[in-house]
């Protein structure tokens, strides 16, 4: 089996309600959807983050898979490995949509759910967490995703004010008792003002605060003042980044992304360097549609480290590109069991989200 046949598509899917964070408001996705195809007739999906710049680079590097074998996926990450160097997060998100797809390939050709590829499951539904923005309904949001999504796991978008989010966390804390309660501010809150929130932040019963400072000298400043575990996406975001972290003492949990680093292949590495470090871990979103979600569902599954409700914000989508979208019921997710992701694009909306980013271009910074 060879791959002989590569198209790629930029989508924008839109959101039901904006999404705010302390430095953007999104009114969608943009996601680079592609199809492998081998020479015996079998195709592979990937979807991958960003949009024109990555669907450019998906199709520069695809002479190097062109002719392999879709199981050759530890060869081609370390003939590309210098990719990341010169195009950054573009450079693992290209490599990462190209290897889902070789995933997606290889499931389908021996008619096997990706995780038992990956080392099999020890799970098969994957609890979800409700990412709620700030805005005047904020606990009117929070309610329904309880009430009809059965979310119980709620992580504020932080904002740059530290003093009005935890005034917002106080208020959920209120109303939802149970709940199961984080917060990010992307890096946004100074290391004095949060220093000097500790009290009220830790009186809250936080699962963890992600990222509230910038750069790891910074996160551990606050790691050693406040007794509430630490969570990363933003400061720990490659290899290089794990020795410093460590050293310094910055975080207490480190969220995986199977774009960010790369691939789904990356994540049994990071799992085994968290449990070394004494870490916990979880998985990013960064708005993904129904490939790349079931390509969280099926790491999830595999991975037994991954003990936190996972970040989603799939329940924003009206739509999707699969012909069946993915069913939220009692706050999880259930993991696909069909061959390779276990799910389908749908050909015609792929052609519609196409022509709606056509009209509109990129929905990012």
């Amino acid at each position: 089996m060879r791959i002989i046949g590569l198209d790629v598509w930029v989508v924008n899917v839109p959101y039901t309600a904006p999404f705010v964070s302390s430095f953007e408001v999104r009114s969608g996705t943009t996601r680079t959807v592609l199809r492998l195809t081998t020479d015996d007739g079998l195709v592979g999906w990937g979807e991958t983050m960003h949009g024109d710049p990555v669907a450019a680079l998906v199709r520069r590097l695809f002479p190097q898979y062109e002719g392999t074998d879709p199981f050759d996926v530890e060869r081609m990450a370390e003939q590309l490995k210098m990719v990341p160097f010169f195009y950054g997060y573009l450079g693992y998100a290209a490599m990462a949509g190209l290897e889902m797809a070789c995933y997606d390939l290889m499931g389908r050709a021996t008619g096997q759910p990706l995780y038992n590829l990956i080392g099999g499951s020890v799970r098969d539904r994957i609890p979800l967490t409700y990412v709620a923005t700030p805005h005047e309904d904020l606990l009117a949001d929070i309610g329904a995703a309880r009430d009809k999504l059965g979310m119980t796991t709620v992580k504020l978008k932080g904002s740059t004010d530290p003093r009005v989010d935890v005034a917002r966390l106080e208020a959920i804390r209120a109303e939802f008792p149970d709940a199961t309660l984080r917060v990010d501010p992307n890096g946004h809150w100074s290391v004095p003002e949060t220093i000097r929130l500790a009290g009220r932040l830790e009186a809250l019963d936080l699962e963890y605060l992600e990222d509230p400072c910038w750069g790891l000298d910074s996160m551990a400043r606050v790691r050693s003042a406040v007794r509430i575990p630490l969570c990363t996406n933003m400061c720990v975001v490659r290899m290089e980044d794990v020795a410093p972290a460590i050293k310094l003492g910055s975080i207490d949990v480190l969220h995986g992304d199977v774009h960010k680093w790369g691939g789904i292949g990356s994540h049994a590495k990071l799992a085994g360097i968290c449990a070394a470090a004494g870490w916990g871990m979880n998985l990013h979103s960064g708005g993904e549609l129904g490939l790349s979600t079931a390509a969280h569902l099926h790491v999830t599954a595999a991975t037994p480290l991954i003990n936190y409700a996972i970040d989603t914000v799939y329940y924003l989508f009206a739509d999707d590109i699969i012909g069946e979208p993915l069913t939220i019921r009692d706050g999880a997710l259930a993991v696909p069991t069909g061959p390779g992701l276990g799910v389908e694009p749908d050909p015609d909306k792929l052609a519609r989200y196409a022509r709606l980013h056509d009209e509109q271009g990129d929905l990012l910074l």
